[in-house]
């Protein structure tokens, strides 16, 4: 059984696929037992290494870090939404005084690294009078980088609808923002959840850079258990690196729970039949006006 796209593969492409599936595994676990290997003759597995971590403060300080690192993505995460469908639909505006700003504002955005946001609010803004506390600047440069990636993110959602999906909303009736709000808006969101989702991942993972910035989340206790001599600093940082882990771990799952239960949604099944039948009503037109004989001159 063959597809359009894609070809099932026979015995010699399934045999080439085990051996380099297994060729993977095997890599895998040589570097890890390689890691493990080094960690254990550096004496790293150690229990002097570990010891800190055996307080109670230590652990609870963690906690309030984690919060923090948690408040900070909560934030940035809604407000990078919001921006992100505020610029997705004013870049796709028919008038040019919203849509050229907005395209600017984007690609100043995008351009500009997160870190680079950050000291320019927590450091810049103060010599022009303007005092920004640590959490702001971590959180309005997330919004303001995140915000237009995800601007680019859901215009592409959209622009790949099929053009009779705005059509037939015009033909009932709607206006434009009525469209984009009822019709367009929901499928792009849902035909790029995963990449709103790995942007998510980003915004999250990218908190940590507000420690340069005195903004106390994790990667900042991190530093500063291993800062004093004869601290655990790689210990402290696989201790938080696996924090960081769970949490994204956490994140993806929960998004593809939300995935499955709106591929499951009657009225997405029920949108979908919809679409093929109007791909399939295109496509029959096209055949039939190919296979029309020309007019006579």
């Amino acid at each position: 059984m063959t597809s359009v796209l894609f070809d099932v593969p026979g015995p010699r492409a399934r045999r080439r696929n085990m051996i380099l599936a297994i060729a993977t595994v095997v890599v895998v676990i040589a570097v890890i037992a390689f890691l493990v290997w080094r960690l254990s003759i550096t004496n790293q597995f150690s229990a002097s290494k570990w010891n800190v971590f055996t307080y109670t403060a230590v652990w609870s300080s963690i906690g309030q870090m984690l919060l923090n690192t948690l408040r900070a993505f909560a934030l940035a995460a809604v407000l990078s939404l919001a921006l992100g469908f505020v610029l997705a639909i004013g870049r796709m505006s028919d008038h040019a005084w919203v849509r050229v700003p907005v395209t600017v504002i984007t690609e100043v955005f995008r351009a500009i690294p997160v870190l680079v946001l950050m000291m320019i609010l927590y450091y810049g803004l103060p010599t022009l009078g303007m005092k920004v506390d640590p959490y702001w600047a971590v959180v309005l440069a997330l919004m303001a980088y995140n915000g237009s990636v995800l601007a680019e993110a859901l215009r592409a959602g959209i622009e790949s609808l099929p053009r009779g999906q705005g059509e037939a909303g015009y033909a009932i009736g709607l206006r434009k923002s009525g469209v984009m709000r009822l019709i367009l808006l929901p499928q792009a969101v849902r035909a790029m959840l995963p990449v709103i989702v790995a942007q998510l991942v980003v915004v999250m993972k990218d908190t940590a850079l507000g420690f340069i910035i005195t903004y106390q989340e994790l990667l900042y206790y991190a530093k500063l258990l291993s800062s004093q001599p004869g601290r655990p600093i790689l210990q402290s940082a696989l201790v938080i690196g696996g924090i960081y882990i769970i949490m994204c771990l956490i994140l993806s799952g929960i998004a593809k729970w939300a995935e499955i239960k709106t591929r499951r949604s009657p009225k997405v099944k029920a949108l979908e039949a919809d679409n093929a039948a109007v791909m399939h009503d295109g496509t029959n037109t096209e055949l039939i006006a190919a296979q029309k004989p020309p007019k006579a001159d």
